[in-house]
């Protein structure tokens, strides 16, 4: 695989102008990617309730329950299988440049999402639909182990220096984005369809719809250069020759406290949005469709807000910034799942919204302060190992976890705790993580 370098690298006489379009072009193009990756994982969770008894049927009185804890656990192999993916496309990234990796990070998750909305039914292929639902979200796992990393690193290494927290909040905008066009097409196909088709076929659209986003997001990440601190990386060394190596030897602390951090973004991420939706629906009771609608405007406002806090971050310092993130976590999760469980729609909205306050801070701040951990050398590799691990911890687990905990103790609240205990991890971890806001990259 030859290295991908651009035809007009930036030189020391660039304008601010040429650089500030490099950014904008890059965080495009990363954004466009991650909110394909968050889509996919988005619609899955949306769609839980009509996969579980369509891939796990089962006629026992605890069938539903068991259905969908066996849809949340395949949700969940797909993060397990994340570190692989992030580690192989990482040493690729390190070594060949960032550009060509992300470009196939967002063909193969596409095409593993669009897979998803063809594969049969159990009552159509037996035990082999449900073989290749979780095959399937192997494979989305293993290039999403490269992809919101890699969208990360790209833009932190093209933006100018003081501008990184902005810039690099684009990236998050991709991920809320993606997931409020998650759930904009659920409540759109689930409304239209109605309940009996959305069991019969309606449950296919929202997977097949990721074919257009994987076009329009290759077409846009075709057209970008290479970053150009990678650029001036090759003109003074050589690539890694074995980067997983050298991050595990030199590159410990950061990896122990960007995974710690990663624990406290994804918890927050997963639990506040995947799993309230599972919790207002099939729990409180509350329609599918409003519930869905609810999930898009929060996440749409998510993303307006990422930029503000981003540039903030570029002020104040990204440890300011992320400790009144976490902070915010940790006090009003619980005391809004309260408010939601009034039986009042509008309430739950309002609820929803306010738990979700802290999550444009934490995830527009968190890229940046991650891809500022690691020197450009090994910044791929590092990041994919921490964020991956801190992802498995904070997404892969809670969906699930946060089920099995309410059915068990049957204390509708104890989901609750699992963000705002790891929103307390990320507070004490940022301790022990210094303030690169006005560094330039190592």
């Amino acid at each position: 695989m030859s290295r991908v370098l651009s035809s007009t690298p930036l030189t020391a006489s660039a304008s601010r102008a040429d650089t500030e379009r490099l950014a904008r072009r890059a965080a495009t193009a990363a954004a466009t990617g991650t909110a394909i990756e968050y889509y996919e994982f988005g619609v899955y969770g949306f769609m839980a309730a009509f996969l579980g008894p369509l891939f796990f049927p089962g006629d026992d009185p605890t069938a539903a329950l068991l259905a969908l804890l066996a849809v949340l656990a395949v949700f969940g192999s797909a993060f397990l299988v994340r570190p692989l993916g992030g580690v192989l496309l990482g040493r690729l990234g390190d070594r060949h440049g960032r550009r060509l990796v992300l470009l196939v990070t967002v063909i193969g998750m596409g095409l593993a999402t669009a897979g998803i909305g063809l594969l049969p039914t159990t009552a159509q292929a037996g035990l082999l639909a449900p073989v290749l639902l979780v095959a399937l979200r192997l494979v989305q796992g293993f290039f999403a182990g490269g992809e919101v990393i890699g969208a990360a690193a790209f833009v932190a290494e093209s933006a100018p220096e003081g501008r990184r927290g902005f810039f690099g909040a684009f990236t998050p905008v991709g991920v809320a984005l993606g997931g409020s066009l998650a759930a904009i097409v659920c409540g759109v196909t689930t409304t239209l369809a109605g309940a009996e088709a959305m069991q019969a076929w309606g449950w296919r659209v929202p997977f097949l719809l990721a074919l257009p986003l994987v076009a329009l997001s290759a077409v846009l990440r075709h057209n970008v250069e290479e970053t150009p601190a990678f650029q001036r990386f090759l003109a003074q060394s050589q690539p890694p020759k074995a980067p997983v190596r050298e991050v595990l030897a030199e590159q410990r602390p950061a990896v122990f406290k960007v995974m710690l951090l990663a624990l406290g973004q994804n918890a927050g991420y997963w639990v506040g949005l995947i799993f309230m939706n599972l919790y207002l629906t099939t729990h409180l009771g509350y329609p599918k469709a409003q519930v869905y609608w609810i999930m898009a405007g929060v996440s749409l406002c998510a993303a307006l807000m990422m930029p503000f806090w981003g540039g903030l971050s570029d002020r104040l310092g990204r440890r300011r910034v992320l400790a009144l993130g976490f902070t915010a976590y940790a006090v009003l999760v619980i005391p809004m799942m309260l408010l939601m469980a009034q039986g009042n729609i509008w309430l739950a909205a309002l609820a929803v919204l306010v738990a979700a306050l802290p999550m444009p801070i934490v995830q527009s701040v968190g890229y940046p302060t991650y891809a500022e951990q690691f020197p450009t050398r090994v910044r791929y590799t590092g990041m994919a190992i921490a964020i991956n691990l801190g992802a498995i911890l904070g997404g892969g687990l809670t969906p699930y976890l946060a089920t099995w905990l309410m059915a068990k103790s049957g204390n509708l609240l104890m989901p609750g705790f699992l963000p705002v205990t790891a929103a307390v991890i990320a507070l004490v971890t940022l301790r022990l993580v210094r303030e690169t806001s006005k560094e330039a990259l190592q």
